[in-house]
Order: C-alpha cells, then sequence, then structure tokens
C-alpha cells in the first residue's frame, strides 16, 4: 500500500507542472509587451495634459471632488512606472498585480457609469473631448476585462520574467548556491 501524501511530493501535480512550464515565459512576454505599451500609451496625454485627465475623472462621477486632481495626478504615473516595469522585466509579478488593481477599478468605475446611464468617453487614451466619438460602452468593459485576465496570467504564470527579473533570479540563485 502506498503512502498518498509521499505520491504527491515526488509526483507533482498536473496543475503544478503546468504553472511552472518554461514555454509560460515566452507567452508571457509578448503580453508583457503588450499591457505594458497600452498603459504607457494610455498615460502619455494624461501626464501631459492633468487638467483635462481631471475633468474626465469628475465626469464618472465616482469620487468626491477632493479627490479628482489627486487622481488624475497619481494614476498616469503609475501607468507609466508600471506599463514601464512590465516591458522592461522588473519586478513584474508586482507590476502585473497593480495593473490588475487598475483595471479591476476601471471596471467598476465603467460598471457604474453604464449602469447610471452616463453619456461619456472612457478618458483613457485622451481626454473627453478628443475621444467625444468614442463613448463608454459594454465593448469597453469586454475590453478591459481581457486586459484584466492578460494581467491575471503574468501573475500567476510569469514568474522570474524574462528580462531584468530574470538576471535578478540567476544572481540570487548563484548567490545562495554559493552560501549553503
Amino acid at each position: 500500500m502506498t503512502n498518498d501524501h509521499s505520491n504527491a511530493h515526488a509526483n507533482p501535480s498536473r496543475w503544478h507542472q503546468f504553472a511552472n512550464h518554461r514555454l509560460h515565459h515566452f507567452i508571457a512576454l509578448p503580453i508583457r509587451w503588450y499591457l505594458g505599451y497600452i498603459f504607457i500609451a494610455a498615460s502619455i496625454h494624461k501626464i501631459a495634459h492633468p487638467a483635462d485627465f481631471a475633468l474626465d475623472v469628475a465626469t464618472y462621477q465616482i469620487l468626491p471632488l477632493v479627490l479628482v486632481n489627486l487622481m488624475a495626478i497619481i494614476l498616469p504615473w503609475l501607468e507609466i512606472i508600471t506599463g514601464i516595469m512590465l516591458v522592461i522585466g522588473l519586478r513584474v509579478r508586482a507590476a502585473s498585480l497593480l495593473i490588475c488593481g487598475m483595471m479591476i477599478t476601471f471596471i467598476i468605475a465603467l460598471g457604474i457609469a453604464l449602469h447610471t446611464g452616463l453619456n461619456i468617453s472612457c478618458g483613457c487614451f485622451a481626454s473627453g473631448a478628443l475621444e467625444a466619438s468614442d463613448p463608454i460602452s459594454w465593448l469597453t468593459m469586454l475590453r478591459d476585462l481581457a486586459w484584466l485576465s492578460l494581467g491575471i496570467y503574468i501573475v500567476i504564470f510569469d514568474k522570474c520574467a524574462i528580462g531584468i527579473d530574470a538576471w535578478l533570479c540567476k544572481k540570487w540563485r548563484h548567490q545562495s548556491s554559493d552560501n549553503p
């Protein structure tokens, strides 16, 4: 009779094998570059025109007015920093977790705006005046859900990501093998 507990350690589960497959690094790389580009591109207009973005944030009618300017200043910088981190492969899982948090926030804001019947532009890549021909819709929600799923993929599967993280992982492994 075999001990099932010892077999679990001898034979890793299929999920564990799947989750730690090396192929995920290569699948995640273009996903990271894509999401990183999206967040960098989304931040540029907001950083250059914070007053326009503050108006977009206020248009959603969710935040108290005293927090609108703070959000309009902080959010674009968080977007560009996390986007750059994804592109260069630095603290990829942390950056992806922040992006997932932002995406969840955006999805909630979109859901509230759609539910209340607001006819506004997303404000994602330009101010409302420039995006007037692109009002929010359920397609905007689907797009954001797709981006959220890509971020979740990176968080779960991109361990020791290709880029600076991979270099750091090798360095840490080398140091830990030198110091038993």
